[in-house]
């Protein structure tokens, strides 16, 4: 019996099965509102078979938007975009629909990956300034952020808490807190980044200080009995910065604040970064993880091949297996998995009669009939 194909529970939300679709940026939408693409897009993913899809990162202002045309949850427009996208998944998909909540901070107002990725300054067309945890740019010979004073902290953190009730106004199953990748809360854990001497700098307990503040305005704005998670970067993979051992302290700091799962990632926060690229290169952090803290773990990063995410569940090593850019490169990946794992994936009625004849079993209630 497939490992990978059983039953989670994420606090109270149960998943089909241990495969998430990880929040995957689009760049495609208009003032933080989500259009036709969105609706293309994550329609497929809602029929793919997987127990979980999570938006992609969603900005709680429009400051925090990675790229001009990232997706926001900062006004009624966006809710009602988001709405009508919703809308269509749940009338022909039973998967759970969670949504990221993010800020980019210092690697705000940048272009798109196909324009180059690069930093649009504040005195270009289109750019603005972002904000840190400190007045360090991302790169040499980029534009410094402003550093957050304490008006600027309680304004980003009733941001999140506003996009919180926006997505429990919207019945989104549940939300994944982006505390990863060097974006904004990242930047207040990294020393890398945060040289702050108040009392959100300095020691670890003060660098989590922020992180901690949001998790827990999240948690409070969103419906209650729904599951918050927060997604984290192991490490910086820089010496001198932010590590496993902090985030095993993070983690467990936020497991007593009621977070009902852990999603372990790395990098992202400085260009030195000296990544150890691999097959399942980033698992052995989300090992640690779950055997350190003992939160449902979810493992992230170059996961490719059923039989990896099988033995990543199989062995203990993690709750549940994250899929992003396989799972675009072939979006019925989880049906192929349970084919070859010789289990059962829920599939869209208008497509059963694709059904192999030699996995005759493979779509849950799968029945045809024609004249």
């Amino acid at each position: 019996m497939s490992q990978l194909f059983q039953p989670l529970q994420i606090g109270p939300l149960r998943l089909a099965n241990r495969i998430v679709i990880a929040p995957m940026c689009q760049y495609s939408a208009s003032e933080g509102t989500p259009g036709d693409w969105h609706l293309i897009h994550l329609g497929r993913l809602a029929l793919s078979g997987a127990g979980l899809l999570v938006l992609e990162a969603t900005a709680v202002e429009a400051e925090g938007r990675i790229s001009a045309a990232d997706l926001g949850l900062y006004s009624d427009a966006n809710q009602a975009g988001l709405a009508r996208v919703l809308a269509a998944l749940r009338a022909h998909s039973p998967m759970p629909v969670a949504i990221q909540l993010g800020h980019a901070g210092r690697k705000a107002s940048s272009r798109a990956p196909w324009d180059g990725g690069a930093q649009v300054r504040s005195t270009a067309p289109g750019g603005w300034q972002g904000v840190s945890a400190s007045a360090l740019p991302h790169a040499p010979g980029e534009e410094a952020p402003r550093a957050l004073d304490a008006a600027g902290l309680r304004r980003v953190r009733e941001a999140f808490a506003a996009a919180a009730r926006r997505a429990a106004r919207l019945g989104l199953d549940g939300i994944e807190l982006h505390a990863a990748h060097g974006y904004l809360l990242h930047q207040f854990l990294s020393p890398l980044s945060n040289q702050r001497t108040d009392a959100y700098g300095g020691s670890l307990d003060n660098r989590m200080r922020f992180v901690l503040e949001v998790f827990d305005a999240v948690r409070e704005a969103f419906t209650p009995g729904q599951p918050v998670w927060v997604r984290v970067s192991a490490t910086d993979w820089v010496p001198g910065g932010w590590d496993v051992e902090s985030t095993v302290a993070l983690a467990q700091a936020l497991q007593a604040r009621g977070c009902a799962a852990i999603h372990v990632s790395s990098g992202g926060v400085s260009p030195q970064q000296a990544i150890a690229l691999g097959p399942l290169y980033q698992v052995p952090f989300a090992e640690r993880l779950k055997a350190e803290v003992g939160l449902p773990t979810i493992a992230v990063g170059l996961i490719t091949e059923p039989e990896q995410a099988e033995a990543i569940v199989a062995e203990g090593r993690a709750d549940a297996v994250a899929i992003a850019r396989t799972v675009l490169y072939d979006p019925h990946w989880p049906w192929h998995a349970a084919a070859k794992l010789g289990a059962q994936v829920v599939a869209p009625r208008q497509y059963w009669r694709s059904q192999p004849r030699e996995f005759k079993d493979l779509f849950a209630g799968a029945a045809f009939g024609a004249r």
